[in-house]
């Protein structure tokens, strides 16, 4: 049996202490700015040590998170956290960037790292491209199911980390624009908005679909797995990830203690199903609705509740009269006096009735104690709730429990392990010389020898004996060690005062717990960021590219003097046509993978090599694996899913066989600069006209509000019948799009471009430039090529093309300012 870990989050020591004293493996945290939850209280870099100390005392392993891109800026401070890593010992980084993966190989080729979720590992494929790195364990993205899961568990040694429990992102992680798009904090630089909690409304074909009280179409339940844990483990995972660095100690000593005793109970070969009351309590520390998300398959009809956005707890009830003082409901869960309630008449965005239970009554009567179920009279607080806005029908929930968090925080108040450990120790003497005794810590195999200070006396009355040694060497409470054994091998009659026994006992345990507190060793090598590629010169003759979503689009874009035309539909199958175009009028054609690649679905990548493009536009870990273990023919063009930020990428995937790279959408204006003048400009591809592709998300708007089905199998495939569009709270209409894994695609309403930057982009060698189009007639699609063409050729200035075009002066998702060198 491989070894099983259950990994629990720590945004502060009060989480850290709770995750330890609940039986965690492995505790998972960030460091200053550098993580995915800049807003968890975090730790500061000069506390990393004493986190270590303190993790590593319990025998619990501690991973830092520096799981957000690294802009080329940023690299020397990335340096600096990554030594002040290795010097503190951390068992592993948590990273996302593949430059920063080169980064951390080059100072040190035994230091730990994680490839975070944020790398949308989805496949065998991507796995495989992650070898060369020697990553410890790789974390699948929450969109794989039990099949994925085990078939990719079955092509791999790596151990595979899988979310179990918490808030489950819509879009894939790493693939997500939104947030910064909207309000400029980037989901890949741990600063989401979480504009997937807001209210949208859905236009179908143009009209508005009356959907009641239903609005938060992109919001799902939260991931709850606790009764798949035999099946997770049966199916290959080796690490349990529990969400939450924004969530309270009480949610993390809750949710982790439900884990363990779960793991435990299978590893002991027990059959375990939680109990109503477990759920409940996970429940009540956080929760929008509980659901398996996508690890039993794809249910978009159980994914998304869309009637709520954020935590609501247990739910209680529905009110059946409301009463001078107070409601009558049927309850469906135990309620008592001071639990917190909230009322809920299905309109989130206003404000909600709530407070504490004041008392309870049944038949005007009141009862004491907590009532399990039946018809009661819940008597809120007299100032909490204005009852003339609580109606019959308005769902009850129970917010808090405070009975409940009182028990949950006794659990990490007091330091004290989850399981203590056990200590053999061997004892050795003869009169007239000092008592030696060699203690070994089972767990971690360390041992440290302490002798008497005074000589053994032959004894007159009462010799040591076996019995008496291990009476006193066990004398252990409040440390965190057991005595398993001891082994004695001293002459007869000898004697030694219990009070050196003690002081033996007690430097032992120092001893002991100062060597699990050393910090672990790596190799740490000398690393110069300096780049070689800081020569640059003018570019000429630079390369147009139009990326088109139509056929018509195509042969437009054809029509034109564009140097390659690329192709990226909704449905594969349509490929073959569009390379006949293109053939028919002498273009060349690149052909776009989908942006996520899940086992099973190599066919779809074959399928476009057998289309026989000139060209693959490649947008996922496995597709770079896939074509370049192949050496395909095709010159390979890496898409910015791929979020390369820093040169330190672009040298990692160029290396790896692809011949042109496009830099993430995360980059603005100054931030792609800084990345030009450091990255080999001539094999790199800048978009400069684009709706930015903000959403990308396994969970299908067109099957969960257009069908009575629950997935592709059944949905009846009503995104070939309607174009569906989410209208956001300032009446922007954000067009959703299907690819051929049904994924859907919600893209920014507005088109954006770069065209200003394009002098800029020249003068650092920058030879080939991208426009995409989404929805875009045949005739705009020769105007928008032709302003470009223009701007390009310098007949045309940028801010006229994006004037002209009404489009938003940005690159990237955020606008940044030109620091002038």
């Amino acid at each position: 049996m491989r070894k099983i870990e259950l990994l629990a989050p720590a945004g502060d020591w009060d989480c850290l202490r709770a995750a330890v004293a609940n039986g965690a493996d492995a505790v998972y945290f960030g460091v200053d700015k550098y993580n995915a939850r800049v807003r968890a209280k975090n730790f500061r870099m000069e506390e990393l040590k004493d986190v270590m100390a303190y993790l590593h005392k319990y025998n619990v392993r501690g991973y830092v998170t520096f799981n957000i891109l690294v802009f080329e800026n940023e690299l020397e401070e990335a340096k600096q956290l990554v030594e002040a890593c290795i010097d503190a010992g951390v068992d592993a980084l948590i990273v996302q960037d593949l430059g920063l993966v080169k980064l951390i190989r080059d100072m040190s080729p035994d230091f730990p790292i994680h490839g975070s979720t944020q790398m949308t590992v989805t496949s065998p494929e991507a796995v495989e491209f992650l070898k060369p790195y020697n990553l410890e364990v790789v974390v699948l993205g929450r969109e794989n199911n039990l099949t994925h899961i085990q078939k990719i568990a079955e092509k791999t040694n790596v151990p595979l980390e899988v979310f179990v429990h918490g808030a489950l992102c819509v879009s894939y992680s790493g693939q997500c624009l939104t947030s910064e798009m909207w309000g400029g904090r980037s989901a890949n630089r741990g600063e989401c908005a979480q504009a997937c909690r807001l209210p949208y409304d859905l236009i179908v074909d143009g009209e508005q679909k009356e959907m009641g009280n239903v609005a938060y179409l992109l919001s799902p339940k939260d991931l709850a797995a606790l009764d798949l844990v035999p099946e997770l483990i049966e199916a290959g995972v080796s690490t349990f990830k529990i969400e939450g660095r924004l969530k309270s100690p009480e949610y993390v000593a809750n949710v982790v203690s439900k884990y363990r005793k779960a793991i435990d109970e299978y590893l002991a070969g027990r059959h375990y199903t939680p109990s109503p009351e477990e759920i409940r309590e996970l429940q009540q520390s956080f929760s929008r609705g509980f659901t398996h998300g996508f690890l039993k398959g794809t249910n978009n009809k159980q994914l998304v509740d869309g009637t709520f956005p954020k935590s609501r707890g247990v739910f209680l009830g529905t009110v059946k009269k409301v009463l001078k003082d107070g409601v009558l409901c049927e309850l469906q869960a135990p309620l008592k006096r001071g639990d917190g309630i909230v009322f809920d008449a299905g309109r989130p965005e206003e404000k909600e009735e709530g407070g504490r239970v004041y008392d309870l009554r049944k038949n005007g009567k009141k009862i004491e104690g907590e009532v399990e179920k039946g018809l009661v009279e819940i008597i809120p607080g007299r100032h909490d709730v204005n009852l003339t806005r609580v109606h019959v029908g308005d769902r009850i929930w129970k917010t808090s429990d405070q009975e409940l968090e009182r028990r949950l925080r006794k659990t990490f108040e007091t330091e004290r392990p989850y399981r203590l450990f056990p200590l053999t120790v061997r004892v050795y003497g003869e009169a007239g010389k000092p008592l030696i005794s060699t203690w070994r810590d089972e767990t971690t195999g360390n041992e440290v020898t302490v002798q008497s200070e005074q000589l053994l006396d032959v004894a007159q009355k009462r010799p040591l004996t076996l019995d008496f040694i291990k009476e006193q060497f066990g004398r252990l409470g409040g440390t965190i060690f057991e005595l398993h054994d001891v082994y004695m091998h001293t002459t007869d009659n000898v004697i030694l005062p219990v009070k050196e026994l003690n002081r033996i006992r007690r430097q032992a345990v120092e001893q002991l717990i100062e060597k699990r507190q050393r910090p672990r060793l790596y190799i740490k090598q000398a690393v110069d960021l300096t780049s070689s590629y800081r020569q640059k010169q003018r570019a000429e003759n630079p390369s147009l590219m139009a990326l088109c979503r139509t056929l018509e689009q195509v042969e437009a874009a054809c029509d034109t003097d564009v140097d390659m035309v690329y192709a990226d539909f909704e449905f594969t199958t349509d490929y073959p046509k569009a390379v006949q175009i293109a053939r028919a009028m002498n273009k060349p054609i690149a052909l776009a993978t989908p942006r996520i690649h899940m086992p099973g679905e190599n066919g779809i990548l074959r399928g476009i090599l057998k289309a026989e493009p000139d060209a693959i536009l490649v947008r996922s870990l496995g597709a770079v694996q896939y074509y370049t273990s192949q050496l395909v023919e095709q010159v390979l063009i890496g898409d910015f899913s791929l979020n390369i930020s820093n040169h330190l990428a672009a040298q990692l995937f160029l290396s790896r066989g692809l011949d042109r790279i496009t830099p993430s959408y995360d980059l603005n204006i100054q931030q792609m600069i800084d990345l030009l003048e450091a990255a080999p400009t001539e094999r790199i591809e800048v978009v400069i006209h684009q709706h930015l592709p903000m959403f990308h998300t396994e969970h299908c708007v067109y099957c969960t509000f257009l069908s009575e089905g629950t997935d592709f199998t059944n949905c009846g495939r009503p995104c070939e019948k309607h174009r569906v569009s989410l209208r956001d709270r300032i009446g922007m209409l954000h067009p959703v799009r299907v690819d051929i894994g049904c994924r859907n695609t919600v893209y920014n309403a507005i088109e954006q471009s770069g065209a200003e930057y394009i002098p800029n982009f020249l003068s650092l060698g920058v030879r080939s430039y991208r426009v995409e189009f989404l929805e875009e007639s045949p005739k705009k699609v020769e105007e928008v090529v032709n302003l470009y063409r223009e701007a390009l050729e310098g007949k045309r200035s940028g801010t006229s093309v994006w004037r002209t075009l009404k489009a938003i002066n940005q690159l990237g998702v955020t606008r940044g300012q030109l620091i002038k060198k």
